[in-house]
């Protein structure tokens, strides 16, 4: 989680001064989510993500530096410089793809399902997506067929209760909680404070350890809270960085950061000290550090190879 919120919060600096040119979403604040269900796998099992998945690609092991120069457009990036911050992929760690497109990736994570059951393999799949993902008739397809295929996938609703910049609320007619969505389809579900760490670990457990036996799909719904803007550190409406967020809304929710009380945590149980919490954080950020240097010095695709990549050959 530490590792996750220091790789997002060094972009913040060089989105704002003009250095980073793509858009980025940051996953400050959600970290518990992609921490503690990515713990439950491993290589074999896949993972797909979508707008705000920096900490799901670096959960599943995927490399920080070839991230960082992704998201600075370069030939050494994950994606070869054509993708950005919302096209991420790390194919041998099982992070088979992030998009921007709402719910794109849903019906991907559900062919891979499909691939696993007809090779009848012991791997699961998670399929991360945001709250607006729910107003989306792909989601829908998809628990249908997994339902009714008993496919080996776990949808992971990140529910940050803001669609960009709308509450949620205010787009589903149902007050009902996300995760009832899936009683229809006979689907286990279960809804869980996704800014706990542990309990995020308790309940993914259990959804591959269903999976892997043959006994999916899972419906995940972890509520959380982005601490930082929809698109970049902050807000921007209409030419003006300002949130739209209720600031009493948001100092309660940065009480529950999850980064935060999971460091209390550990030195109250007596598992970390301070001086062990500062080697880590020191730690991570020289590996930043060496990430960033990396991409700055890496060069960019050559523009005659735009079409590269775009078809396996």
């Amino acid at each position: 989680m530490l590792r996750i919120r220091l790789v997002e919060e060094s972009l913040v600096e060089p989105i704002s001064n003009g250095e980073i040119k793509c858009p980025v979403h940051l996953y400050s604040g959600e970290e518990a989510i992609a921490t503690g269900v990515c713990a439950n796998l491993n290589t074999k099992d896949y993972i797909f993500g979508g707008h705000r998945s920096h900490g799901h690609y670096l959960a599943k092991g995927g490399n920080l530096k070839a991230m960082i120069a992704e998201i600075y457009g370069k030939e050494t990036g994950c994606a070869k410089g054509r993708g950005g911050s919302m096209h991420l992929i790390d194919v041998k760690k099982g992070m088979l793809g992030a998009t921007p497109i709402v719910a794109g990736t849903i019906s991907l994570a559900l062919g891979a399902a499909l691939g696993i059951k007809i090779k009848n393999e012991k791997r699961a799949v998670v399929s991360f997506f945001g709250d607006g993902a729910t107003g989306e008739g792909a989601l829908y397809e998809s628990l249908n067929f997994a339902a009714l295929k008993k496919l080996p996938i776990i949808f992971v609703c990140e529910n940050n209760f803001y669609s960009t910049h709308l509450p949620i609320k205010e787009i589903r007619p149902v007050k009902k909680d996300i995760h009832e969505i899936a009683e229809s389809f006979g689907i286990y579900h279960k809804k869980i404070d996704g800014n706990n760490v542990l309990k995020v670990l308790e309940a993914s457990k259990k959804a591959v350890e269903l999976c892997k036996r043959g006994k999916g799909p899972v419906f995940l719904e972890f509520t959380t809270y982005r601490l930082r803007g929809h698109v970049g550190p902050n807000d921007n409406i209409q030419g003006e960085h300002k949130d739209i967020r209720p600031k009493k809304e948001i100092e309660e929710w940065k009480k529950k950061d999850p980064t935060v009380n999971f460091e209390k945590y550990l030195i109250s149980k007596k598992i970390l000290g301070e001086k062990e919490l500062k080697q880590i954080k020191s730690g991570v950020k020289k590996e930043i550090e060496a990430a960033y240097e990396f991409a700055r010095k890496s060069p960019y695709p050559d523009p005659r190879e735009l079409t590269k990549y775009v078809f396996k050959k």
